[in-house]
Protein backbone atom coordinates (compact mmCIF):
# COMPACT_ATOMS: atom_id res chain seq x y z
CA UNK A 1 0.00 0.00 0.00
CA UNK A 2 2.97 2.25 0.63
CA UNK A 3 4.04 1.69 -3.20
CA UNK A 4 0.69 2.97 -3.96
CA UNK A 5 0.83 6.22 -2.11
CA UNK A 6 4.36 6.94 -3.04
CA UNK A 7 3.25 6.41 -7.02
CA UNK A 8 0.18 8.54 -6.55
CA UNK A 9 2.32 11.23 -4.74
CA UNK A 10 5.07 11.16 -7.17
CA UNK A 11 2.75 11.44 -10.17
CA UNK A 12 1.29 14.07 -9.02
CA UNK A 13 4.21 15.94 -8.07
CA UNK A 14 5.71 15.46 -12.09
CA UNK A 15 2.62 16.34 -13.26
CA UNK A 16 2.05 19.76 -11.08
CA UNK A 17 6.21 20.75 -11.92
CA UNK A 18 5.11 20.56 -15.64
CA UNK A 19 1.93 22.56 -14.81
CA UNK A 20 4.10 25.30 -13.29
CA UNK A 21 6.13 25.87 -16.23
CA UNK A 22 3.69 24.87 -18.76
CA UNK A 23 0.63 27.51 -17.77
CA UNK A 24 0.79 30.13 -19.85
CA UNK A 25 -0.89 32.31 -16.96
CA UNK A 26 1.03 32.74 -13.87
CA UNK A 27 -1.64 33.24 -11.51
CA UNK A 28 -2.57 29.02 -12.37
CA UNK A 29 1.26 28.40 -12.54
CA UNK A 30 1.65 29.45 -9.05
CA UNK A 31 -1.76 27.89 -7.63
CA UNK A 32 -0.37 24.11 -9.91
CA UNK A 33 2.75 24.78 -7.91
CA UNK A 34 0.91 24.87 -4.39
CA UNK A 35 -0.74 21.74 -5.49
CA UNK A 36 3.18 20.40 -5.32
CA UNK A 37 3.78 21.64 -2.42
CA UNK A 38 0.84 19.69 -0.61
CA UNK A 39 2.13 16.27 -2.49
CA UNK A 40 5.77 16.72 -1.40
CA UNK A 41 4.28 17.06 2.32
CA UNK A 42 2.36 13.86 1.66
CA UNK A 43 5.45 12.33 0.52
CA UNK A 44 7.03 13.39 3.62
CA UNK A 45 4.41 11.75 5.56
CA UNK A 46 4.55 8.28 3.44
CA UNK A 47 8.21 8.69 4.35
CA UNK A 48 7.52 9.19 8.56
CA UNK A 49 9.09 12.88 8.26
CA UNK A 50 6.75 14.28 9.76
CA UNK A 51 8.20 17.62 10.57
CA UNK A 52 9.26 17.81 7.25
CA UNK A 53 5.71 17.50 6.05
CA UNK A 54 4.59 20.31 8.38
CA UNK A 55 7.31 22.74 7.59
CA UNK A 56 6.56 22.02 3.64
CA UNK A 57 3.29 23.21 4.49
CA UNK A 58 3.83 26.22 6.77
CA UNK A 59 6.92 27.57 5.10
CA UNK A 60 6.53 26.53 1.22
CA UNK A 61 2.92 26.80 0.65
CA UNK A 62 2.57 29.35 3.84
CA UNK A 63 4.86 31.71 3.04
CA UNK A 64 6.95 30.96 0.22
CA UNK A 65 4.19 30.81 -1.87
CA UNK A 66 1.65 33.83 -0.94
CA UNK A 67 5.30 35.79 -1.61
CA UNK A 68 5.47 34.40 -5.36
CA UNK A 69 1.66 35.19 -5.66
CA UNK A 70 2.45 38.94 -4.06
CA UNK A 71 5.20 38.95 -6.91
CA UNK A 72 3.05 38.30 -9.82
CA UNK A 73 0.18 40.42 -8.69
CA UNK A 74 2.69 43.26 -7.73
CA UNK A 75 4.50 42.84 -11.17
CA UNK A 76 0.64 42.59 -12.89
CA UNK A 77 2.60 39.67 -15.06
CA UNK A 78 0.56 38.92 -18.54
CA UNK A 79 0.83 35.57 -19.99
CA UNK A 80 4.09 35.50 -21.96
CA UNK A 81 4.09 33.09 -25.36
CA UNK A 82 8.12 33.94 -25.62
CA UNK A 83 8.72 30.27 -24.16
CA UNK A 84 5.87 28.40 -25.87
CA UNK A 85 8.04 28.25 -28.97
CA UNK A 86 10.71 26.24 -27.89
CA UNK A 87 8.41 22.84 -27.74
CA UNK A 88 11.13 21.39 -30.63
CA UNK A 89 14.12 22.03 -28.38
CA UNK A 90 12.03 20.36 -25.07
CA UNK A 91 11.22 17.39 -27.29
CA UNK A 92 15.19 17.41 -27.89
CA UNK A 93 16.56 17.42 -24.75
CA UNK A 94 13.56 14.68 -23.38
CA UNK A 95 14.39 11.97 -25.65
CA UNK A 96 18.01 11.97 -23.84
CA UNK A 97 15.95 11.85 -20.05
CA UNK A 98 13.44 9.51 -21.09
CA UNK A 99 15.92 7.03 -22.46
CA UNK A 100 18.32 7.55 -19.24
CA UNK A 101 14.83 6.92 -17.31
CA UNK A 102 14.04 3.94 -18.77
CA UNK A 103 17.42 2.70 -17.97
CA UNK A 104 17.18 3.13 -14.59
CA UNK A 105 13.63 2.12 -14.28
CA UNK A 106 15.33 -1.31 -16.29
CA UNK A 107 17.61 -1.64 -13.65
CA UNK A 108 15.17 -0.93 -10.78
CA UNK A 109 13.25 -4.02 -11.86
CA UNK A 110 15.97 -6.38 -11.18
CA UNK A 111 16.40 -5.39 -7.86
CA UNK A 112 13.05 -5.01 -6.99
CA UNK A 113 12.52 -8.80 -5.70
CA UNK A 114 15.19 -8.30 -2.83
CA UNK A 115 13.89 -7.48 0.40
CA UNK A 116 14.81 -4.25 1.58
CA UNK A 117 17.04 -4.50 5.03
CA UNK A 118 15.39 -3.04 7.93
CA UNK A 119 17.23 -0.91 10.35
CA UNK A 120 16.15 -1.00 14.26
CA UNK A 121 14.70 2.09 15.19
CA UNK A 122 16.61 2.94 18.34
CA UNK A 123 13.89 4.16 21.00
CA UNK A 124 15.88 7.92 21.95
CA UNK A 125 15.72 8.08 18.10
CA UNK A 126 12.15 8.17 16.85
CA UNK A 127 12.03 11.61 17.36
CA UNK A 128 12.87 13.20 14.28
CA UNK A 129 12.03 16.82 15.18
CA UNK A 130 14.04 16.57 18.13
CA UNK A 131 17.16 15.07 15.56
CA UNK A 132 16.79 17.78 13.39
CA UNK A 133 17.05 20.59 15.70
CA UNK A 134 20.04 19.24 17.67
CA UNK A 135 21.75 18.98 14.10
CA UNK A 136 20.49 22.11 13.13
CA UNK A 137 21.83 24.32 15.95
CA UNK A 138 24.65 22.82 16.66
CA UNK A 139 26.61 21.34 13.63
CA UNK A 140 24.67 23.53 10.88
CA UNK A 141 24.31 26.73 13.32
CA UNK A 142 26.50 28.84 11.37
CA UNK A 143 25.65 27.80 7.85
CA UNK A 144 22.06 28.34 9.43
CA UNK A 145 22.55 31.94 10.15
CA UNK A 146 23.98 32.77 7.09
CA UNK A 147 21.44 31.19 5.03
CA UNK A 148 19.25 33.69 6.99
CA UNK A 149 21.19 36.92 6.51
CA UNK A 150 21.06 36.09 2.44
CA UNK A 151 17.37 35.80 3.10
CA UNK A 152 17.50 39.07 4.86
CA UNK A 153 19.35 40.79 2.53
CA UNK A 154 17.25 39.75 -0.30
CA UNK A 155 14.14 40.98 1.52
CA UNK A 156 15.84 44.12 1.65
CA UNK A 157 16.97 44.60 -1.99
CA UNK A 158 13.54 43.69 -2.93
CA UNK A 159 11.94 46.40 -0.75
CA UNK A 160 14.36 48.79 -2.14
CA UNK A 161 13.82 48.01 -6.02
CA UNK A 162 9.81 48.36 -5.17
CA UNK A 163 10.31 51.32 -3.51
CA UNK A 164 12.60 53.16 -6.27
CA UNK A 165 9.64 52.04 -8.90
CA UNK A 166 7.20 53.60 -6.36
CA UNK A 167 9.45 56.91 -6.23
CA UNK A 168 9.75 56.96 -9.98
CA UNK A 169 5.84 57.08 -10.59
CA UNK A 170 5.12 59.25 -8.14
CA UNK A 171 7.79 62.03 -9.58
CA UNK A 172 5.91 61.13 -13.23
CA UNK A 173 2.83 62.13 -11.67
CA UNK A 174 3.61 65.68 -9.79
CA UNK A 175 2.55 68.80 -11.27
CA UNK A 176 5.33 70.93 -12.81
CA UNK A 177 5.42 74.12 -12.19
CA UNK A 178 4.45 76.63 -15.10
CA UNK A 179 7.32 77.06 -17.59
CA UNK A 180 9.49 74.29 -16.36
CA UNK A 181 10.32 71.42 -18.49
Amino acid sequence: MAHVFFGYFAGMIAITSILVVALRNPVYSVLSLLVMFFHVAGLYVTLHAEFLAAVQVIVYAGAILVLYLFVVMLLNVKGDDRYHSQWRIAAFVCIPLSIEFLVLLSGNMSTANRQPASLPIEPHAADNTLAIGQTLFSTYLFPFEVASLILLVAMIGAIVLAKRDIGENEAKDLPQAPGAR
